[in-house]
């Protein structure tokens, strides 16, 4: 099967939605930590809320870091990692830590 013609509009509303997944299914999982996203996939919900804000200002929108991660976490960013956080193993953190030494960073 070809990859069918998309319109624009209809490709910004996909998008969207694949969006809006992707931060419903990161909500209903929040035992996965940001440290271990990070590790395994280069971001976490802290990036993908500064790219939310980015994109925000990019259309001349005011939108503030605890704004925007309240956006994607569905909560107070405090009250998240209150509930949520666990401490990050020692293998968690030297992956980490090679991540960044190596220009991976988020």
């Amino acid at each position: 099967m070809s990859k069918p013609e998309i319109s624009p509009a209809a490709t910004q509303a996909l998008e969207a939605a694949a969006f809006r997944a992707l931060v419903a299914h990161l909500r209903a999982n929040p035992q996965v930590q940001n440290i271990d996203m990070m590790n395994l996939a280069g971001f976490c919900r802290n990036c993908l809320s500064r790219w939310y804000r980015e994109a925000a200002q990019a259309q001349g929108i005011d939108l503030d870091d605890p704004a925007a991660r309240e956006i994607i976490y569905g909560m107070p960013y405090k009250q998240w990692q209150a509930q949520h956080q666990k401490p990050a193993s020692p293998q968690a953190q030297a992956a980490f830590a090679a991540r960044q030494e190596g220009g991976e960073g988020h």
